[in-house]
């Protein structure tokens, strides 16, 4: 009986030390470091110029994407040429050459000159100064990538809504701009918030792409410290963790803006009152059959309906 015992034991040890072996990479990788940096200053600069790139550059390419697909309906045809090859050149080319390409070209345009001399981002208490022309670049290109991709996202999202909408709203004597305000786009954003909240989790991880023109972002930041004690597996794995924790963060803010923008539709699986037990396994329940066990629904009132 000891024997067995012994084996089982010195098998479990040997399961351990092998986890730990590719865990420690053979014991090259230094978690220490991981915990060490995890909150280091410089790391939560790069976090916040993150979330900073992303957000700029998310709406101004929703702004964009909108303006797009009301230049694609116009009676122009040189603008509705001109929205295929905008969405033709910017979804066919990567955008790391985007990005590198503005680069080179802002400083010979000039455009962020007046706001090299502020030293905006040490002003503001980072330890680092951001380059302005490279952040600048950077958001430029982000943004009109990103105007591309949803340029088809609202143009979707628009289309879904029944024409008739749109003749209602003119019956009452609205314009067609007030119409589409008030009655196409509200709808339309059931449509369009899905795909737009997708994006701006692929925009937080596209930010990572400024760290090539020297733009102080989580993986810019992240590299920059590992070059000081060369451990970069480390750093790598700080940025990664930090790369989660927003895409994480944003995924349930995500859910919750869908929630409220869908508010109008009962999900089902929402006025399932049924322990999970009885909902995996299609059981009835003690109090009687039905999706809800017996509970009594009480059907949802509309705003301004009336009982």
């Amino acid at each position: 009986m000891n024997a067995i015992i012994q084996f089982f034991l010195t098998l479990l040890h040997a399961i351990v030390q092998f986890f730990v072996t590719i865990v420690t990479l053979n014991g090259q990788f230094d978690w220490s470091r991981v915990v060490e940096n995890l909150f280091a200053r410089i790391i939560i600069e790069g976090v916040i110029i993150t979330i900073i790139l992303a957000v700029l550059s998310q709406f101004i390419g929703s702004v964009i994407g909108l303006l797009l697909y009301f230049a694609r309906r116009s009676d122009l045809a040189i603008l509705r040429r001109f929205v295929g090859l905008y969405v033709w050149f910017f979804r066919g080319t990567p955008l790391l050459v985007q990005i590198l390409f503005l680069n080179e070209l802002a400083p010979a345009l000039h455009l962020a000159q007046p706001l090299i001399q502020l030293h905006i981002f040490l002003k503001l208490g980072f330890s680092q100064d951001i380059p302005v022309d490279a952040f600048i670049a950077t958001c430029i290109a982000l943004s009109l990538n990103e105007g591309a991709y949803m340029a088809e996202i609202v143009r979707a999202g628009i289309d879904a809504i029944d024409t008739g909408q749109m003749e209602a709203a003119k019956s009452l004597g609205m314009t067609y701009w007030l119409g589409m305000r008030r009655i196409v786009l509200p709808q339309a954003l059931r449509v369009i918030v899905p795909p737009l909240g997708n994006e701006f989790n692929s925009m937080l991880k596209s930010t990572s792409l400024a760290y090539v023109i020297g733009v102080g972002d989580l993986l810019g930041s992240s590299k920059a410290l590992a070059s000081s004690f060369f451990a970069f597996l480390e750093l790598y794995t700080v940025a990664a963790i930090w790369y989660l924790a927003l895409t994480t963060g944003w995924g349930l803010i995500q859910a919750q803006i869908e929630r409220r923008v869908n508010a109008s539709n009962i999900d089902p699986a929402l006025l399932d009152k049924r322990p999970w037990w009885q909902r995996m396994t299609g059981l009835r329940g003690p109090t009687g059959g039905g999706p809800t066990g017996g509970v009594p629904i009480e059907a949802p009132v509309l705003e301004g309906e009336r009982r």
